[in-house]
């Protein structure tokens, strides 16, 4: 029997043919977590038992020849803030002791029904706030390209999770980059469908006006698949594109103006790859771009803050230190700064909106930075050590704010070997032509990490 392939896209041909079995790449991936999870810190919670058995399921009713469609007998992880009936969603927290799931969330019962074979629960950033993974209850998620350094976050474990291949795939949220910064950060595809187009009930909310759910996977293509099953639609037939004659808006100043230079060495590298395969960049602004940042903190930190009331009154030690300030930092936002800022999503909106206009995509790094090292506080970028939350968040909080639909491809890597990201944006609703958009471009923008 042959080796499995390495891509959702691929394994799901090779089951269908009968080439491998689920139950043998469950099993690899199973081991693959044995061996690596202790030194990863990637999962929370294994389902092997389980996995092995929906595997078996999945095998019988391929050799049956009913498919359930392109994710049948995949393995996927989840992100431990989304329910799956009978178990604990610990959102990486000792606040959620003693909770169990009573029922899926809709992107898990969609997954059952589409025959992928879910693995486990993976570690985040408690609660989903914060970039580095770093404030866990169950500790920090690692680099499975190098453990001294952070995933990114909050999605960590999710993306340590496909690199060190013990998932095919990974259902991450992303509030303010928590899919995108940690594939930028592992060099996977990220994508954050527009708001709203992935239902997030069964999901523990960071920021209910601006949560997102979505896959992290190896191509663009493979995240096709996962989103297509995730929104609970028939998939329709990609519109074929070309990079040739794709029009690209490159956003500029505030966007790359907090640059590690190996980072910008290979977005540049990307943009001159690009043009080389016919597509046409052109540069656009974001006039109010150096008010992101306060307009998304008033936010969610007041809808944070809003949701977690009760347990700050009640149980405030349970937090880890740093989420437990920024809560509590929330419940000081006055109405009126809340509602400015939601003016101030407004208006972002709307130059968003006119950035793409005449434009097939806005084109950005994802990550200002390579993977950070755990631990630190602060990072080296233009000159002036910077607050690593603050430049992890910098790109990609943008389009939370504004529910646009960004896409994460990997486009270069550092002479260390870490991978760095480039970031492409649509339209609101438009997510099948920006998926169409990122797999014409993503041969040229450079190979990502293998490991």
């Amino acid at each position: 029997m042959r080796a499995e392939p390495q891509t959702i896209t691929g394994l799901s041909r090779a089951l269908a043919a009968r080439e491998v079995t689920a139950e043998l790449v469950t099993e690899r991936c199973l081991q693959a977590i044995a061996a690596q999870n202790g030194a990863l810190n990637a999962f929370i919670r294994v389902f092997a038992d389980e996995a092995r058995e929906q595997a078996r399921q999945a095998d019988a009713e391929i050799a049956r020849g009913r498919s359930r469609g392109p994710l049948h007998g995949v393995p996927i992880s989840l992100k431990d803030l989304i329910d799956v009936r009978g178990v604990p969603t610990t959102a990486a927290s000792r606040v959620r002791e003693g909770h169990v799931a009573a029922r899926d969330a809709t992107v898990v019962a969609r997954l059952r029904a589409a025959g992928a074979v879910l693995v486990g629960k993976t570690n985040l950033h408690e609660f989903a706030l914060g970039t580095t993974n770093e404030d866990s209850a169950f500790g920090p998620a690692r680099h499975p390209l190098d453990p001294t350094r952070s995933p990114g976050g909050s999605s960590g474990g999710s993306a340590a999770s496909v690199l060190a291949r013990m998932a095919y795939g990974s259902i991450g949220s992303d509030t303010g980059g928590s899919i995108r910064i940690p594939s930028a950060a592992c060099g996977l595809v990220g994508f954050k469908p527009t708001l709203g187009a992935v239902p997030t009930d069964g999901v523990v909310p960071l920021s209910t006006t601006m949560d997102h759910v979505g896959p992290l996977c190896r191509s663009v293509e493979d995240a096709q698949i996962v989103f297509d099953v995730l929104r609970g639609a028939s998939p329709l037939p990609p519109p074929a594109r070309d990079a040739r004659g794709l029009r690209l808006g490159r956003l500029r100043e505030y966007f790359v103006a907090l640059l590690d230079p190996e980072v910008a060495a290979a977005f540049d590298a990307a943009c001159a790859r690009l043009r080389e395969a016919g597509a046409n960049i052109v540069d656009v602004s974001i006039p109010h771009a150096g008010d992101i940042a306060s307009i998304y903190l008033h936010i969610v930190l007041s809808e944070a803050a809003a949701y977690h009331a009760v347990t700050l009154e009640h149980r405030a030690d349970d937090y880890t230190p740093n989420v437990r300030l920024r809560l509590e930092m929330g419940r000081y936002i006055l109405a009126e700064d809340y509602v400015r800022a939601l003016r101030g999503r407004e208006v972002l909106t709307a130059e968003v909106d006119a950035a793409l206009d005449g434009c097939d995509g806005l084109l950005l790094p994802a990550l200002a930075i390579p993977a950070p090292t755990i631990g630190a506080e602060t990072v080296r970028v233009g000159g002036a050590d910077e607050p690593v939350r603050n430049v992890m968040l910098r790109l990609t909080q943008l389009f939370n704010i504004t529910g646009h639909p960004a896409i994460t491809v990997p486009c270069g890597a550092t002479a260390d070997r870490l991978p760095v990201g480039a970031q492409i944006v649509g339209r609101r609703g438009a997510d099948a032509e920006l998926l169409a958009a990122a797999r014409a471009l993503e041969p040229h923008l450079g190979p990502g990490v293998s490991r």
